[in-house]
């Protein structure tokens, strides 16, 4: 009996092993948030930014984790310098200020294995509100180049930016913003 209990016990600590949280680092080259309004209601603007960094911590067997993610508000990218230095002043993103956008999760919600939502909370300017990333596509495998585990995911939520202090001309140009975030991230 003693030698069934201690095999018991041993079977239930190695399987213990496999719901250890894993760290993963976002990967600053192929991480790049969004954002989409209406201008005017003549088109769809996307701008995005171009530096982002932080850390997913996943534990898939206990469908538990964090996002911790924090983009450089400097590197906003239009397309074009002269709107790029427009979005970076007070009436938008006051990157002098507020050099950071972040990002930091309070839940991560599973659909069977597959993450299909993360909590949180978005800090814009100074400002922070509830915002929930609905994810539609999430995939962990061994990287082909870099034969180390890695994760990526695709993520949208919408948001009014007036409710982060940046809502100039709205709602002309339209106060709802939609964020896509395409992430990907490599095993510490």
């Amino acid at each position: 009996m003693k030698k069934l209990l201690a095999l018991a016990l041993a079977a239930g600590f190695s399987l213990s092993a496999f719901a250890a949280p894993e760290t993963f680092v976002i990967d600053g080259n192929h991480t790049y948030p969004r954002f989409e309004y209406s201008h005017f209601g003549y088109s769809t603007q996307v701008g995005r930014f171009d530096k982002t960094s932080g850390k997913i911590v996943i534990d898939r067997a206990a469908k538990t984790g964090s996002v911790d993610v924090t983009i450089d508000s400097k590197s906003v990218d239009s397309g074009n310098d002269t709107f790029n230095s427009h979005l970076q002043g007070a009436d938008f993103f006051d990157t002098a200020k507020y050099p950071t956008i972040t990002y930091k999760s309070t839940k991560l919600n599973f659909n069977g294995d597959k993450l299909a939502s993360v909590e949180g909370n978005l800090t814009v300017k100074g400002v922070t509100k509830p915002v929930t990333l609905e994810v539609t596509s999430f995939h962990c495998a061994q990287h082909p180049m870099l034969k180390r585990d890695a994760c990526g995911a695709n993520a949208v939520a919408k948001i009014k930016r007036t409710e982060f202090n940046a809502g100039k001309y709205a709602p002309a140009v339209s106060d709802d913003v939609t964020l896509t975030f395409a992430i990907e991230s490599i095993k510490e």
